[in-house]
């Protein structure tokens, strides 16, 4: 007989709420838990940001070898990496664009850095200043070059 009694809409919809301690238990776990994965979360992202860099300092190593191969030199610092994409007024070899798309931005949004010569005697150096924008630095805000990081 108790399954054909009707209750009384009070008492229904309290059989079907949540009570304020079942929504407080279920706050603090997801607070437990995205206090656990949120720092790993955004120590990833800023591994992946070092990766894109050097993945795009690798673009530049292979374009600025394409463009030395068409012209017979890198080029000058003057010119910069701008020289990729469009024709340097004096260059009349010039056989770009070397970079498939527009001259990217660093992953903090920065340009990249280019000089010739570089330093410790290498021809060129490209190189961004990491997540600090600072010369120099350690981990996540050190300095990374195509002789650094990109290879």
């Amino acid at each position: 007989m108790r399954g054909n009694r009707k209750l009384p809409f009070f008492k229904k919809r309290r059989l079907i709420g949540f009570t304020l301690l079942e929504l407080l238990v279920v706050m603090v776990i997801i607070g437990l838990l995205a206090s656990y994965v949120g720092p790993r979360y955004f120590d990833q992202i800023g591994k992946s940001e070092v990766k894109a860099a050097r993945a795009q300092l690798d673009a530049f190593d292979k374009a600025l070898s394409t463009y030395r191969l068409d012209t017979g030199r890198y080029p000058t610092t003057d010119q910069g990496l701008n020289a990729l994409v469009e024709r340097p007024s004096d260059e009349a070899k010039w056989s770009g664009p070397y970079l498939s798309k527009a001259l990217p931005t660093d992953p903090w949004g920065r340009s990249y850095l280019y000089k010739t010569p570089g330093d410790n005697g290498h021809e060129f150096d490209v190189l961004t200043l990491g997540r600090d924008g600072q010369a120099g630095g350690t981990g996540l805000d050190a300095d990374i070059s195509v002789w650094t990081g990109g290879r």
